[in-house]
């Protein structure tokens, strides 16, 4: 019984439990499969460095306060951080790794690095 690789359909030649005919119709098969959702992980991480640069750019020395419509204006998109503190009072911040930012009142946030 000769098998065929699932992606060009040539003779599967050697071990018994060869799926692919070659790495090159493996890899393309296994990349057509999981594309969407590598998609979705490509995407997700592209915003979240696109945050985190931002952040960092504007806030160069660690701490400093800036309003919503300078990080809206920089493309920072407040659906995507890494992670939620909330301090002992109740105070919540949100981080993109280590960099973080506060909502404050009128429309202002500060932000934050911490400390690794």
């Amino acid at each position: 019984m000769s098998k065929t690789c699932p992606e060009c359909g040539n003779k599967i030649v050697g071990r018994i439990d060869k799926k692919f005919c070659s790495d090159g119709c493996r890899n393309g098969f296994n990349n057509r499969v999981n594309k969407d959702s590598k998609n979705l992980i490509r995407n997700t991480n592209n915003r979240l460095r696109k945050n985190y640069r931002i952040l960092e750019t504007l806030n160069p020395n660690q701490k400093t306060k800036t309003s919503r419509a300078k990080l809206i204006e920089s493309g920072f998109d407040f659906n995507y951080f890494t992670s939620i503190y909330t301090t002992k009072v109740g105070t919540v911040y949100y981080f993109v790794y280590d960099q973080g930012y506060l909502p404050l009142e009128g429309d202002y946030y500060a932000l934050v690095k911490r400390e690794s």
